[in-house]
């Protein structure tokens, strides 16, 4: 039974709205409602998605989190998490980054691109890559209103698992051409080499990311739709970005993708540690 009722569901949903609005993060949910659930943070995090399209945003994918082994043992559960991606996320390549984030952090990730509607429950392997169009190169910023980072798997999950934005590479690439488990990743910051990766790291590979949200969010009524951008979870750890900074991803077999972050921005940033 859900811990929750409507109207308390909306009520958080505010609280972490208020943070993206005002800029100021907000004590982690848990510790005022140690009951929640993780049902419960999906009902939240679907009553913020719906109060975005209300005000003219459009779903344009989904995220995976915590596909890594590592980061689900520290958020002490034993499968990933899912988020939206909405129209005003995307951020173009090389184009300065002005968004108003709280406290940004940066990882490399491979970008499915889909063909085809995909459903689940049932997708195996085989459905999954039959529908993937292209794979891109790509970052995803992730950011979290909850304040310092100090996230449970509820607030992650309540908080659209932590999403803030996505640049995507510009040379799209057939699925067969490369493969995903074995795929090199080299992560850039500030032209500083900041870590390598392989695609295996993501529940073996990224595929397998893919599968497991086809399946997860299928008995929610949620399908996941053609020219929809799926990202499947990140390669290396995530690190600080600040204003003014640049992060290059480099892939085997899918080349660069470049986010810029401006110098002037909305946000009320502070630069990151070194």
């Amino acid at each position: 039974m859900d811990a929750i009722d409507d109207a308390t569901t909306a009520d958080l949903a505010k609280r972490l709205r208020r943070a993206y609005e005002t800029g100021t993060p907000t004590d982690p949910i848990v510790e005022a409602r140690p009951e929640l659930t993780v049902t419960d943070a999906y009902r939240i995090q679907q009553e913020q998605v719906r109060g975005w399209v209300e005000a003219g945003e459009i779903v344009k994918g989904h995220k995976v989190g915590l596909s890594s082994p590592a980061m689900q043992q520290q958020m002490g559960v034993d499968q990933p998490d899912f988020g939206h991606l909405t129209s005003g996320m995307f951020h173009l390549e090389h184009q300065p980054i002005t968004a108003a984030f709280l406290q940004p952090r940066i990882e490399p990730e491979v970008a499915f691109v889909l063909g085809r509607e995909l459903t689940g429950p049932g997708v195996t392997v085989a459905d999954a890559a039959r529908a993937v169009e292209f794979v891109l190169p790509a970052l995803e910023i992730v950011d979290s209103r909850i304040r310092d980072w100090r996230i449970s798997i509820v607030d992650t999950v309540a908080d659209n698992a932590s999403s803030g934005g996505v640049v995507l590479g510009t040379k799209p690439t057939p699925l067969p051409a490369v493969d995903l488990r074995l795929m090199g990743c080299s992560l850039y910051v500030s032209g500083e080499l900041a870590a390598t990766g392989t695609g295996s790291a993501v529940l073996g590979s990224p595929l397998n990311a893919l599968v497991w949200l086809a399946n997860t969010i299928g008995p929610l009524g949620i399908s996941l739709e053609p020219g929809h951008v799926v990202l499947p979870g990140a390669m290396t750890p995530a690190f600080s970005v600040g204003p003014s900074e640049t992060v290059v991803a480099h892939m085997n077999g899918l080349g660069d993708v470049t986010a810029t972050f401006g110098a002037d921005t909305a946000s009320p940033w502070s630069a990151p540690a070194k």
